[in-house]
């Protein structure tokens, strides 16, 4: 009796640790855990995120590199086009979202956004350190990095003397057929100038603005497609001359050595606001909060001023942290009224497309 005891309690006991070890490793493939600050169990960051940037392929790739070295289970997919094209095709989707997070473009478009009802109300730890000017009252986009548009040319056939030095004198007869332009319509940088230029002349007065983008049309050789064939006709010599941000002309001078500079516009420039923002309704939410903090990360702008040469709109970091050419930059902008020019942007781009671009 004792010895059919013995046994039943032996078997008892290796069915319990049987049942205990199954239980430990019963996840199903679910997300492992860790424990947060207060020894809770928190689960690491898993799913999909889809992200639609006007971001240049370089900066995509380093920077979706680096938010997966710490978020690894998090599958990012991203689709890359202009500014403009991300703003229509989140409007087209407004009833069925197939992004999570809009990557880059301009305050002009965000802004309109914003109006349609097609960002999310979001509220960052970094809010406080961004200022008013370069998010929305509202916390439906906020600015991540300034860009200024200045004049580029072909370092090869140029000097910084000899190129123009202020937008007025692009339109000098001595630049024609030397100036090659980003297609207008589907670029949020080449809109922003545009319309920039357009205001500067008067924007109670687009006339006054239409003609002197007449006069740039008059010297304008082609209207490349996207910016690598931007970058490939100016690297040929089939002109000298482009209008551009700052960041990317010198990612193309500096790390793909193609022979690029800029001139700093001598009555100052746009200083884009490029912007970010949640899609409303959008399904993988967190994930896209989630980039959306790593993106305004301190180390992570001090590494992209570093490597990208990108102008960071958070106050709060400490300049002497930041690489030579940011201490360097001293920054000039026009006088522009920015709920203006997201107003009148459309209106003035159609009359451009319709009316002047190849007539002159």
């Amino acid at each position: 009796m004792f010895k059919k005891k013995s046994l039943l309690a032996l078997l008892m006991a290796v069915l319990m640790l049987f049942v205990s070890a199954c239980s430990s490793n019963s996840s199903g493939g679910e997300t492992p855990a860790k424990e947060n600050g207060e020894g809770e169990e928190t689960a690491e960051p898993s799913g999909n995120l889809v992200i639609y940037t006007a971001r240049d392929q370089t900066i995509v790739d380093q920077v979706v590199g680096m938010f997966n070295e710490k978020y690894p289970d998090v599958q990012v997919d991203v689709l890359t086009m202009g500014a403009q094209q991300v703003l229509e095709r989140i409007r087209g989707e407004k009833a069925n979202p197939q992004s999570d997070f809009w990557w880059g473009g301009t305050q002009s478009a965000f802004m309109t956004a914003a109006n349609e009802d097609l960002l999310e109300p979001f509220k960052p730890s970094f809010d406080a350190s961004i200022l008013p000017e370069h998010k929305d009252a509202e916390g439906r986009w906020y600015g991540e990095m300034l860009l200024p548009e200045v004049i580029m040319y072909n370092s090869d056939m140029l000097s910084k003397e000899e190129a123009p030095q202020d937008w007025d004198d692009l339109l000098d007869s001595k630049w024609k057929d030397q100036i090659i332009i980003r297609g207008v319509l589907a670029s949020g940088t080449m809109r922003t100038i545009y319309s920039a230029m357009i205001h500067e002349q008067g924007a109670d007065t687009p006339e006054k603005g239409y003609e002197w983008l007449s006069k740039l049309d008059a010297n304008t050789k082609e209207y490349a497609q996207d910016p690598t064939n931007l970058y490939l006709k100016l690297a040929r010599q089939e002109g000298s001359i482009s209008l551009w941000n700052l960041q990317d002309i010198l990612i193309q001078k500096n790390q793909h050595n193609q022979p690029f500079d800029y001139v700093y516009p001598e009555s100052g420039a746009p200083i884009l606001v490029d912007a970010v923002g949640l899609v409303k309704d959008a399904k993988n939410l967190e994930n896209a909060k989630l980039f959306y903090e790593f993106l305004f990360d301190p180390e992570t702008r001090q590494t992209l001023a570093e490597d990208l040469y990108q102008i960071p709109t958070r106050t709060d970091i400490d300049k002497a942290s930041m690489p030579d050419w940011y201490q360097e930059l001293e920054l000039k902008s026009l006088d522009l009224d920015w709920e203006v020019m997201a107003e009148k942007e459309a209106e003035w781009m159609q009359y451009w497309d319709e009316n002047i671009k190849g007539k002159n």
